[in-house]
């Protein structure tokens, strides 16, 4: 049974753009393993397969809009999260987008954080005779059930699990993601300062588990290969939100008296959000060097006007759908795909926003 905590819970980090944020050990990259403090630089190095990013290509794939006509004469199911967040609402419209490019008839039914309502869309997906379908739905632990209601063909996940039915996975690839951040950000301060700072302020959620170390371990794996090893590293449980995360970095504020260059890391854009509302009442903004995860519509113009926002990674829920769209009708096609559909996380920065987001008004 869901209960009304982990609705909340739930639509928060997805508004946030970070689905799999409060569900550990759902990441689809099973085999990523959990990275260590003094280990993960050289680990990320020796799976690099010599691109720029330091990991290996492998584990994501590129967006690729459908051919026109994949789809015509398929039906197939898109199950939602909740649309009633933005998140959902991106992903769902992308979908919806993508199926019409392709000529596919796409059934939309919203789950609305409610696995009683996952099992009704798989159901109905049963009754429409849908030949494929895409699982956004909550509660990994139901997922068995609505599987085996459901009608018995390919069914990707989307950011959760849907074991046993899932023939891929697609979502969020939280090593990779924090790993672009941090090694972004160690770039910076390499030009800038020469690697020198003062402190490094990592606004962590640690109640998301592995999802938590995956992210915020790459970030310190992508600065470290940058600039050496962390110095002056501060952990912080910054609760996941904006208004948790300000009286957080207000206290740890108060503790570094006279730094002038911290390096500030957010799980998602939120927590930074606080943190630099936190500065802003301490008069401190200037301290402060930033980065955090998602690129949500919310630091867009943080992203492109403030100087201190060093740079975002992007997760593209407006895309999801050239993802999930083109595999699914390859899986209905009875074309082999790969098992993790993981997002080409990008690192935008003031000077790359506007290349994937209009920040003409900021």
């Amino acid at each position: 049974m869901i209960t009304t905590y982990q609705k909340k819970r739930w639509a928060f980090a997805a508004a946030a753009g970070i689905a799999a944020l409060v569900l550990a050990g759902c990441s689809g990259a099973a085999e990523e393993e959990e990275p260590t403090a003094s280990a993960e630089a050289g680990e990320v190095a020796e799976e690099s397969s010599g691109g720029s990013s330091g990991l290996e290509s492998a584990e994501f794939v590129d967006f690729r809009v459908p051919e026109a006509g994949s789809g015509e004469g398929l039906k197939l199911g898109y199950i939602a999260l909740g649309d009633s967040i933005p998140f959902s609402a991106l992903v769902t419209q992308s979908m919806q987008d993508q199926a019409a490019a392709a000529g596919a008839e796409l059934i939309v039914c919203d789950s609305a954080f409610d696995g009683a309502k996952a099992l009704e869309c798989v159901q109905n997906f049963k009754t429409q005779g849908v030949q494929g379908y895409l699982n956004f739905q909550l509660d990994a632990a139901a997922a068995a059930g609505i599987c085996a209601e459901g009608p018995q063909v390919p069914v990707v996940a989307i950011d959760i699990e849907q074991q046993p039915c899932q023939v891929a996975f697609m979502g969020a690839n939280n090593k990779r993601a924090g790993f672009v951040g941090g090694e972004a950000l160690g770039n910076y301060f390499d030009a800038n300062f020469n690697c020198e700072y003062d402190s490094f302020v990592s606004l962590e959620q640690p109640a998301a588990g592995v999802v938590n170390d995956y992210r915020m371990g790459g970030y310190r794996a992508g600065f470290e290969s940058v600039c050496g090893e962390i110095q002056n590293l501060v952990q912080l449980d910054a609760g996941g939100t904006t208004d948790a995360a300000q009286p957080v970095f207000t206290d740890v504020l108060t503790t570094l008296p006279g730094q002038e260059k911290i390096v500030v890391v957010g799980i998602n854009d939120d927590v930074i959000l606080g943190a630099l509302a936190a500065a802003r009442t301490a008069d401190r903004v200037e301290d402060l060097y930033m980065s955090g995860q998602g690129a949500d519509p919310s630091a867009h113009c943080e992203i492109a006007t403030n100087p201190n926002w060093v740079g975002d990674v992007a997760y593209f829920p407006e895309r999801y759908g050239e993802i999930g769209i083109p595999y699914l009708i390859d899986l209905v096609n009875g074309v082999e795909v790969p098992e993790n559909l993981l997002v080409p996380h990008e690192f935008v920065d003031a000077d790359l926003i506007g290349n994937y987001y209009d920040v003409s008004d900021c």
